[in-house]
């Protein structure tokens, strides 16, 4: 199977995404082009820092680890992730460890996820608005996704990572 389709065209340019329609083998396909993200699992002693937000897309409050999309010539996933952690939070970054990195939804869209944890230290507040910070004990936050109040990708992956690098 080829690796490039047979034809690609642009049918929508925002502000983080692209749109495009492609024609494959097997059909027609829209794919959004995303320029990837990062994110981070804080810890504080045993517990673990994370924002309460509203998530328009999904019309709901969501649970999540900090996160940011990499839309900054010249930083790294690292920075962007330790970056994310200040802004939405007002905790900084130490000991940053790479988790790994996921596709968010790989059924019709390219974005990368690169996955961190880090020993977090409060510094002050949060500077962006409308974020809650939260911190919970690691099994809570496990008993969270078990039971469903933790629904986001990103942070079920990392929590579970983070969790069994743990042991």
């Amino acid at each position: 199977m080829p690796l490039e389709p047979e034809a690609s065209r642009e049918v929508f340019q925002g502000h983080h995404i692209r749109v495009v329609v492609e024609t494959w083998p097997q059909g027609r396909r829209e794919i959004v082009r995303h320029p990837g993200a990062a994110a981070v699992v804080p810890l504080e002693g045993d517990d673990v820092v994370l924002v309460k937000q509203l998530r328009e897309s999904i019309r709901a409050e969501t649970i999540e680890i900090p996160a940011g999309i990499l839309d900054r010539e010249g930083e790294t996933p690292e920075d962007c992730a330790a970056r994310e952690l200040r802004e939405e939070t007002g905790y900084r970054a130490e000991d940053v460890r790479p988790l790994g990195m996921i596709h968010s939804s790989i059924g019709f869209a390219d974005e990368r996820i690169y996955l961190f944890r880090c020993r977090a230290v409060r510094q002050g507040g949060p500077e962006e608005e409308g974020v809650e910070v939260l911190a919970m004990p690691m099994e809570e936050a496990l008993r969270a996704v078990r039971d469903g109040r933790i629904t986001d990708a990103k942070t079920v992956a990392a929590l579970l990572l983070a969790a069994d690098r743990r042991r």
